[in-house]
């Protein structure tokens, strides 16, 4: 039996997405590409959340946390794949994993709970206009903010050192792309039943909460608009909800699949796949969905691209 101190002097091979493609080099390259759209995406609409005065808002606020979390939520797993396929290696050291586990665990836990956060933001801009400036502050801002954050750390801090405790007796080779919880408890020779339980009932609880605040916002929203006599109203009450009920049925439907639905539902293929999308595509997606869709997005980018032609 190789216990888990062993396991440290080794390392783990990941056997993922490029494993089962008939053309590697051609997925590499449109994976490449989608990195570099997300990163690209993101970091342009953190700037200009940051550079405009016009997007000084809650709202926007809470959009540049959640690019934030999307470049980091990528930059976590796509790299070292990438590097991997280059170097024609599929070797990720323990610490190495243990290190993207607890990122990623960590990011998806904060993000999560910024969608909750987000749903609560629009519920006070839409349902409480006359007070919203002052109910949604900057500092409720930043404790919203922070609370999203800290609870994805403990999300990491209390599942990475008990997966990577576990004594690991059979082979070392994760059938997925990145070091996800559940491929890596599979290759385990101890009983992980208690620690799935609880990994369970955690996920119940940081999906249920924010799920709840979304509902019920939402709930309270769709009163509010369809009480509202201007058409123009509703229109622009519609418009800022539904980037982020886009977003919402994204993540968490990946999510719910990945982390709540029994074993018998999943396949390594359809891990892989689940996981493809919502670790690499929603990073890509998020940006285009807040940007495309905004006019206030749309218009301070083209005063960004007005004043950098004029500098020239």
């Amino acid at each position: 039996m190789w216990l888990s101190n062993q396991t440290l002097d080794g390392n783990f091979f990941l056997f993922g997405i490029f494993s089962q493609s008939s053309h590697p080099g051609l997925l590499c390259l449109l994976i490449f590409g989608l990195f570099l759209m997300a990163v690209t995406g993101n970091i342009i609409l953190i700037l200009l959340i940051h550079t405009d005065p016009h997007l000084h808002t809650p709202m926007y606020f809470f959009i540049n946390q959640l690019s934030l979390m999307d470049l980091m939520y990528i930059s976590v797993t796509v790299p070292k794949m990438l590097v991997n396929q280059l170097a024609k290696v599929r070797t990720i050291s323990v610490p190495g994993c243990g290190t993207q586990m607890f990122f990623y665990l960590l990011l998806g836990g904060a993000e999560y709970c910024l969608l909750g956060a987000m749903a609560y933001d629009r519920y006070m801009a839409i349902c409480h206009p006359l007070r919203y400036s002052v109910l949604m502050n900057y500092r409720v801002c930043l404790l919203l903010a922070s609370s999203c954050w800290i609870l994805g750390i403990i999300d990491g801090v209390l599942f990475t050192p008990i997966t990577m405790s576990f004594p690991f007796c059979r082979s070392l080779e994760i059938h997925h792309f990145f070091c996800e919880v559940p491929a890596v408890w599979k290759l385990s020779c101890s009983d992980t039943s208690l620690t799935e339980a609880l990994m369970y009932f955690c996920c119940v609880i940081m999906l249920l909460i924010p799920m709840s605040v979304i509902l019920g916002s939402y709930y309270f929203i769709i009163l509010t608009i369809h009480r509202m006599k201007s058409a123009e109203g509703r229109e622009k009450a519609f418009t800022t909800c539904s980037s982020h009920i886009t977003v919402v049925v994204l993540f968490y439907g990946a999510a719910i699949y990945t982390y709540m639905l029994p074993s018998s539902y999943h396949t390594p293929e359809k891990d892989i796949m689940v996981s493809f999308f919502y670790t690499i595509l929603t990073p890509v997606l998020n940006p285009v969905i807040y940007s495309f869709r905004n006019k206030d997005v749309t218009g301070a980018l083209k005063k960004m691209l007005r004043a950098r032609n004029v500098s020239y």
